[in-house]
């Protein structure tokens, strides 16, 4: 069974609440998500496995960690998730990035695919699916169907607000992929929204209406 896993790391939920407010302007919008992702990037990666590697400091030999195991992609749905994707390859440089486009039906609010490329190899990795929120949980729950469809076993769901109704959905349908969350918040409205919420996170990152 999968984990889902909230952030109670003060930073985190300090710069969520920058984001929330109304009048935070689009390049400051942007800057915090960036940053939000960092942190719970920092947070998510936790049990990454490490290798010994001998090395040679400016004194001696010595033998020191570094990242072992499967190597990471970062999966953005589109278009919202572009916005974490900058603070995770600050965190994992070495990381390939795919993306999946995907737009909520704002009738049935049910998620309808338009673009998906991956690295070729990346079955082979730790993959981070990102988007800052997870409302329904169709989209996320489609991205990583889709991910599954096209072989990759390894997936990790990241989300800087989400609602109860989409942690539900999501658990249900992928109990196989952990869940971290920057904040949960109350429930959705009949729109479909978070609330409290920030609004529509896509128009806030890249200024539209």
């Amino acid at each position: 069974m999968a984990k889902v896993v909230y952030m109670d790391h003060p930073l985190i939920q300090h710069k969520i609440g920058l984001l929330r407010k109304k009048e935070t302007g689009t390049k400051e919008f942007r800057t915090l998500v960036s940053e939000i992702a960092m942190l719970m990037c920092y947070e998510a990666t936790r049990d990454l496995e490490l290798q010994d590697a001998e090395i040679e400091t400016p004194i001696c030999k010595t033998v020191v960690k570094e990242l072992g195991g499967k190597k990471l992609a970062v999966i953005p749905i589109l278009r919202a998730g572009l916005g974490m994707v900058d603070g995770m390859l600050t965190m994992v440089p070495a990381a390939k990035v795919g993306h999946i486009g995907l737009y909520r039906n704002e009738k049935t609010l049910e998620p309808v695919e338009y673009y998906c490329k991956l690295p070729a190899d990346c079955s082979e990795r730790d993959t981070f699916v990102v988007d800052p929120m997870l409302a329904t949980g169709g989209s996320a729950s489609a991205a990583i169907q889709m991910l599954k469809d096209k072989g990759v076993k390894n997936i990790r769901f990241m989300c800087i607000i989400a609602a109860p109704e989409g942690v539900r959905v999501l658990t249900e349908a992928h109990p196989d992929v952990d869940i971290y969350v920057g904040i949960l918040d109350d429930h959705l409205n009949e729109h479909g929204y978070i609330v409290p919420g920030l609004g529509d996170a896509g128009d806030r990152i890249f200024g539209t209406k």
